[in-house]
Formats: C-alpha cells, structure tokens, sequence
C-alpha cells in the first residue's frame, strides 16, 4: 500500500500539469501565490487562435490543489469551444481562487490576483463567476484593464447572470421545438439544480411562461426566497434524478451526468448553466443519446454571459447582446439537427463545429 501511494505521488512530480487528464494542449497555466494576502490561484490559458483568452474566475474551497487544476484545467478548455461556437473572436481561459469566497476573500486579495492577470498583458482577461460579484471586477479594474463584466456605471456591460440565464432559456426553448415539436414550455415539468444568480433568472423565465418549475439547492435559504418571488417548488426528495420530469436544468457545479446518475435521469431534455456537465464527454454524451435523451451542449446554451462581457471589447450595447443571446435559438437547434443527421452526439456536434472555426483560423494566420 506505501509503495502504491509514493508511486502515485512520484507519478504527480514528474507530470504535474501534463500527464492531467483533463490537459488538452493548453498554451499556459500560471499558479499565482502571495503569502501576504493568502492569494492562491491558477489561471488557466486553453487555446488564443480566435483571439484573447477570456473567461470568468472562480472562487472555491477545493478539497485539494489537484482538483482546482483539473477544475481550471476543463472550464478554460471549455471557454474556448464556447467562443469559437458562438462566434465571437475570444480565446477560452478561466482562473479559480482557492478558498473561501465568503470567508477568505479581501479587496487586497482581489487586487493581488488583478496584478497577476495584468502581468499576462492582455492575453487572459478576467470576468466574474461562481464565488464573485461585479464589485469584485471593479476592484481587479483598478489594477488592470484585462477584466470585464464591470459595473454598468463604469462603463461596463455589468452584472452577466441575466443574459446567461437568457441564453439558457433560448437554448431549452429550441431543444424543446426539437424534441416537443413546439417550443413552448408551458405545464412542462422541469427542475432547476442550483439556485445562483443564473438559476433564479432562469426560473423567472420559466415561470412566467407557465412552466411547472421544482428547484433544487443546497441553501434552504435560496430556496425559500426563490420560492417566494415566484411561485417554483421545492423539491422535498432524495434523488430527483429518478422523478419524472420534462427537462432538467443543472445551473450548479458540473459533472452531474455521471456513472452513477446517468442510468435513473428521466428528463427527455436536459438544458441548463452548468459548465461541463457530462463527466465524461464522449461516453456519457453516448450513452444520453442511445437513452433518446436531448442533450443541449453546455458551453453553447450558456454562452450568454460571454456574449455579454464580450460587449465591453467591442462596444456595442444592449440589443446587439440581445441579438446575439437569442440567435442560441437558431444554433442550438442547428446543432441537434446536425447531430441527428450526422449520427453522433450532441456534444461532439457542437464540439466540431467549434474546432472547424478554430482551424479555419489557425490555417488563415499560417499561410
């Protein structure tokens, strides 16, 4: 048994960021650490053909380092397919601070991590995710100009939530006009994983289109609030996976779709926020598919916020974003209908349609 463990740790010190996993080429990964402030975190660079690497930090109490560069490490991967998809001339990066956002986390601290991202000089741009707020981005701003997602009153496209949760609900609407024959989602038995910013938005949508919405969250003071504001159902169950529902939306953390889920799901869609959401792309995207399951890929449907920051590069305003959010309709479907007629899985559809601009561009700036 010792010498099992000091071959694993051995394994770790010769490939501690190549022989990962979830590697996949990517161009940099920067660890960032300062003692005075308690700073500890990493951001990852996937891939810069269509342009700069940008994509949201993420502050999270990992169980250890490893995890939060396996985390990194799939979430920048994934920034990158879900500019190329939408296309926008972004690159895919992501950074994640580890620890406690409630706890941990100081305007000192943020300007610290905003001077690592400034040190890159423009190749990663910052934005906001799971454990930030805008504040938090106006902070990075005193320090560097490679952040978005600001507050509207700095000039900025503000909070993404919103426009995310937007992108989503288009994205169900046109896997339901697949799957349904209608995208109307009215008396449609659908529950909500993950009560976030983006969750509860997207539960407003649903439930003004009369969606019979259950809500699902490990704060059941979210719930409670969310519940309150408009009228959705706490879900009181064990395993909502076995319940029968019209679509599932997981807007927490990823990997949801698994080995041990996968087989008891009996949503006929499954649509939400989450990023990476098959913990394993190409078998659990099979395995969806062989179960008639309509999977909309994650980093296309919930590509709203990138459009939304993406606004404050290139300086236009709010109804272009609108635009750009809704024409996820068009794409989604899009995507499945080339699935279907292709034979393959939703996720590798939208994965090849992404990697096609990805290297068209790349052929472009080398010849």
């Amino acid at each position: 048994m010792i010498t099992e463990v000091i071959k694993a740790n051995d394994i770790h010190k010769v490939d501690p960021v190549f022989g990962q996993l979830s590697f996949d080429n990517h161009e940099q990964i920067v660890f960032c650490n300062d003692k005075d402030t308690g700073l500890k975190a990493i951001i990852g660079i996937h891939n810069t053909v269509l342009g700069p690497a940008l994509g949201g930090t993420r502050m999270w109490q990992y169980s250890s380092e490893w995890d939060a560069l396996n985390d990194v490490l799939r979430l920048s991967r994934g920034m990158t397919f879900k500019s190329a998809i939408t296309g926008l001339n972004l690159g895919g990066g992501k950074a994640v601070i580890i620890g406690d956002a409630k706890t941990q986390k100081t305007p000192e601290l943020m300007k610290k991590f905003g001077e690592f991202v400034h040190s890159l000089s423009g190749r990663y741009i910052t934005a906001e995710d799971v454990g930030m707020a805008t504040s938090d981005m106006d902070l990075v701003r005193t320090v560097t100009p490679y952040v978005t997602g600001i507050s509207e009153s700095l000039g900025g496209a503000g909070n993404p939530s919103p426009i995310t949760a937007y992108g989503v609900f288009m994205g169900m609407k046109a896997a339901a006009k697949y799957k349904f024959g209608s995208d109307v989602l009215e008396d449609k038995i659908i529950f909500v994983e993950g009560i976030g910013n983006v969750g509860e938005a997207l539960v407003e949508h649903l439930t003004n289109e009369g969606a019979k919405v259950f809500i699902a969250d490990i704060s059941q003071e979210r719930l409670e609030e969310v519940r309150d504001k408009y009228g959705a159902v706490i879900y009181g169950g064990n395993n909502l996976y076995l319940e029968e529902m019209d679509i599932y939306a997981p807007c927490a953390l990823g990997a949801t779709i698994n080995d041990s889920t996968i087989n008891q799901i009996k949503a006929k869609i499954i649509a939400g926020a989450a990023n990476n959401q098959l913990a394993d792309e190409q078998k659990h995207g099979l395995m969806l598919k062989e179960r008639g399951i309509v999977y909309a890929p994650d980093f296309l449907i919930n590509a709203g916020g990138i459009i939304n920051v993406y606004a404050e590069l290139e300086n236009y305003g709010k109804q272009e974003i609108i635009r750009k959010t809704e024409n996820i309709f068009n794409t989604t479907l899009e995507i499945l209908q080339y699935a279907e007629k292709n034979q393959i899985t939703t996720h590798q559809a939208a994965f090849n349609v992404a990697q096609t601009r990805i290297d068209a561009k790349k052929k472009e700036i080398n010849s």
